[in-house]
């Protein structure tokens, strides 16, 4: 009940982002003489920030319900150790060995998606791998012509 009550706190924090429109009216720009905010992030950078969110709540998802509550109090609602074993109702030598459990969890979680991932990033097969090879054979008879003449 914990979790579900701070994921949907967590939850609401995310949605309540506001964009404001600055503009003196429809189709008005307003303050056109000021500078872009260097805050913002590019759209590719919001999506991959976006995507790694998805990924590490999938995994803390995961996490047995012992850990996943320890971690959500400590780590994302930055509770101290004495405040989480005093609502859970455990020793505070327990908080601190299920957070190590379960940050070592989640590490080696995400250490398998990275894995994974990079698998496909340097793949050569099939028609790409033809290309290439065609390619090089190409390059390298043409080199050759010019060093023999």
């Amino acid at each position: 009940m914990i979790n579900q009550s701070l994921m949907r706190l967590r939850r609401l924090k995310r949605d309540r982002v506001v964009v404001p429109f600055e503009g003196d009216g429809p189709g008005g720009s307003g303050g056109g003489d000021e500078p872009p905010d260097e805050r913002s992030e590019s759209p590719a950078a919001s999506t991959l920030r976006a995507e790694l969110r998805r990924l590490l709540e999938r995994r803390i998802d995961e996490l047995p319900a012992a850990f996943r509550t320890v971690f959500v109090m400590r780590d994302v609602e930055e509770m101290s150790v004495q405040e989480t074993a005093d609502l859970l109702g455990i020793p505070q030598a327990t908080v601190r060995t299920r957070l190590f459990r379960a940050r070592a969890l989640l590490r080696q979680a995400l250490a398998r998606d990275v894995d994974t991932a990079t698998v496909d990033v340097f793949a050569f097969a099939g028609q790409r791998c033809d290309r290439i090879v065609s390619a090089v054979l190409a390059r390298v008879d043409v080199e050759g012509i010019r060093e023999k003449g």
